[in-house]
């Protein structure tokens, strides 16, 4: 594929990565709680669930995902909202009891959020070249899709644990959580109503 494509593509998903969706909330919300140690199992779930949304694009699997994913995000959503409302809930678990949790939230979030399966099935194909096969582009872009939201991910979650402290004031991390628990409960209710597109 033509470099300019793929560089265009690059341009366009580093815009569509940086604005935090459910994905990047929770990245930041574990970090903020977990602190670096949890960065590494975060950062893999978000490699794996995007990875997992490439091959889960059929009218059949976006039907599953969009229900099962939708449902999963309001209820992440109103659980950080309860965190918000309810002081005694902001206490973080300890790290070494809750990696594999932190990894499996985090996994499902990013692999059942509709949103990545219509950006592989709407937003890809416009980056296609017609005079290449297109099927070796498509795996082309995917992956570095897959490899932008990883990098993504981690400086997210480097920048969270690092400003721990900061962002981890009751008031702050109340504020958090009450705007988490919203947008989360927000991209459920979209995911619920969200079409595939074609």
């Amino acid at each position: 594929m033509p470099i300019e494509l793929w560089l265009a593509f690059v341009a366009a998903s580093a815009v569509l990565l940086i604005i935090p969706g459910p994905t990047i909330l929770t990245v930041i919300s574990y970090s903020m709680a977990q602190g670096r140690r949890a960065n590494v199992p975060l950062v893999a779930a978000v490699a794996l669930g995007d990875s997992t949304a490439l091959v889960v694009s059929s009218a059949f699997w976006f039907s599953a995902v969009k229900w099962a994913g939708g449902l999963y995000l309001i209820y992440l959503g109103i659980k950080l909202l309860r965190a918000g409302i309810s002081p005694s809930k902001l206490a973080a678990a300890p790290v070494s009891s809750a990696r594999w949790k932190l990894f499996a939230n985090t996994y499902l979030v990013t692999a059942l959020n509709p949103k990545g399966i219509v950006f592989f099935v709407a937003f890809l194909p416009q980056f296609i070249s017609a005079g290449a096969p297109a099927h070796q582009q498509l795996w082309i872009l995917a992956l570095t899709f897959v490899a932008m939201a990883t990098l993504n991910a981690t400086l997210y979650a480097v920048f969270a644990s690092s400003a721990r402290k900061l962002l981890s004031s009751p008031t702050a991390l109340r504020r958090f959580h009450i705007a988490g628990g919203s947008l989360l409960s927000a991209a459920g209710v979209w995911a619920l109503l969200a079409r595939r597109p074609g």
